[in-house]
């Protein structure tokens, strides 16, 4: 049992997402932190395209190096959090957002899940009141329920057709 659970906290520690200082290079930060922090929130908020689930904040790949130099350069210009998003947006589209607004471009990627949520439960219980009223998949006429009684080799089904004779 001590062997499940130290294979387990294992497994759980390499699966936990490397921290943001590792992809951050020291000649990247800013010397100013309030503007470094800044950059950093941004970063946050903007998605690497090569690794897709993570931030550019997060991401090792080099178009993350360069998005993250971009968004430091438009910081030290003195631009605003909205301004710049808003350039990457026009120049990379609304994927580069990891939490996209919910706009009608984007409805689908905020709908969709609850749409196939709302749609599989009610094909479950559309499927359940089948069963429950169902009970039997057919009248059976009495021949075939005599038919049916001797090839399941059941007395109570051939009753049922002796029965339905009377």
């Amino acid at each position: 049992m001590t062997r499940f659970f130290l294979v387990l906290a294992l497994a759980w520690l390499v699966m936990l997402p490397p921290t943001a200082d590792a992809a951050l290079r020291p000649d990247e930060l800013l010397e100013d932190p309030e503007l470094e922090a800044r950059a950093r929130a941004l970063g946050k908020e903007l998605r690497c395209v090569v690794c897709q689930n993570q931030s550019i904040d997060d991401s090792n790949a080099d178009l993350a190096q360069d998005f993250r130099r971009i968004v430091r350069e438009r910081v030290l210009a003195g631009q605003t959090d909205d301004e710049i998003l808003r350039f990457m947006v026009d120049r990379y589209g609304e994927f580069v957002l990891l939490k996209p607004p919910v706009i009608a471009g984007t409805i689908i990627l905020w709908g969709g899940p609850f749409a196939v949520l709302l749609l599989g439960a009610g094909i479950a219980v559309m499927t359940a009141r089948r069963k429950r009223e169902g009970g039997e998949a057919a009248d059976l006429t009495p021949e075939e329920r005599r038919r049916l009684g001797e090839l399941l080799g059941n007395d109570a089904v051939r009753a049922g057709a002796t029965e339905g004779r009377k």
